[in-house]
């Protein structure tokens, strides 16, 4: 009699990947536990976690630390409007987006003294923010503020700053200028975690650094966005010489 050999983490993947797309367990629905799929599938722990790894990197389950695995709710993609960092109103809207903020009070140090263009050292707020589609995080940012421009109300409260859930920053009325550097890489080990994914899945990372008129920057935010929730687009108006025009 041929002893029947245990399935791989690749086939336990499949079956729970077909009773997820089949409906049979239903998004938000939490998973046995894992020693129980593992006596279920009759595999190790480690070979179990290989294949939640498989389903967490393709999307369809996150790892809730403390409460377990949960098959994900499908994240719909929004539009990252680049210039004056603002998500697209219609989509934000259609993923029903709600955002939570943390400010905490820090100094200037290397590479973020050098966004700001401040001294090491210098007083500065840090807004930590995390965008969520229901109970799953979507997207991330980190905002910095010198001190002495730090908003002196909440949010989306008087005219010093303008937080809303389609600006995803802290956007100072002083800003006249803005620049932003894109760039596609592995999120950090911080960042996989606050966003439940796979550290293999690929993040668009966006640095804004916003100037006033005088040259000075207001604010600089690092956001990140997971590649499969967002597009970000950009449009530039070519200015005309009228020098050359009347020539």
């Amino acid at each position: 009699m041929t002893p029947t050999v245990p399935p791989r983490h690749h086939d336990i993947a499949d079956d729970l990947r077909c009773q997820i797309t089949t409906g049979r367990i239903k998004p938000g629905e939490r998973l046995p536990s894992e020693s129980g799929l593992a006596g279920q599938y009759q595999v190790s722990t480690a070979t179990l976690r290989s294949a939640l790894a498989v389903l967490q990197g393709e999307g369809l389950v996150e790892k809730i630390h403390g409460k377990g695995n949960f098959v994900r709710h499908r994240l719909r993609k929004i539009m990252y409007v680049g210039g004056w960092g603002t998500l697209d109103p219609w989509t934000a809207a259609e993923t029903a987006l709600r955002v939570t903020d943390c400010a905490t009070a820090i100094e200037a140090s290397g590479h973020l003294a050098a966004l700001l263009r401040v001294p090491n050292g210098s007083p500065l707020t840090e807004f930590f923010s995390v965008s969520y589609q229901g109970e799953s995080p979507h997207s991330l940012a980190r905002i910095y503020v010198p001190r002495d421009l730090e908003p002196t109300k909440p949010f989306g409260v008087g005219l010093l700053y303008l937080r809303t859930e389609t600006s995803f920053a802290v956007l100072s009325p002083l800003a006249s200028e803005i620049r932003e550097t894109v760039s596609a890489r592995l999120p950090t080990p911080d960042e996989a975690s606050t966003l439940r994914i796979n550290p293999t899945l690929a993040v668009l990372a966006i640095t804004r650094v916003a100037a006033d008129t005088a040259g000075r920057v207001v604010e600089a935010a690092l956001l990140v966005f997971p590649g499969d929730r967002v597009d970000a687009v950009f449009t530039t108006h070519h200015v005309i010489d009228e020098r050359q025009t009347q020539g």
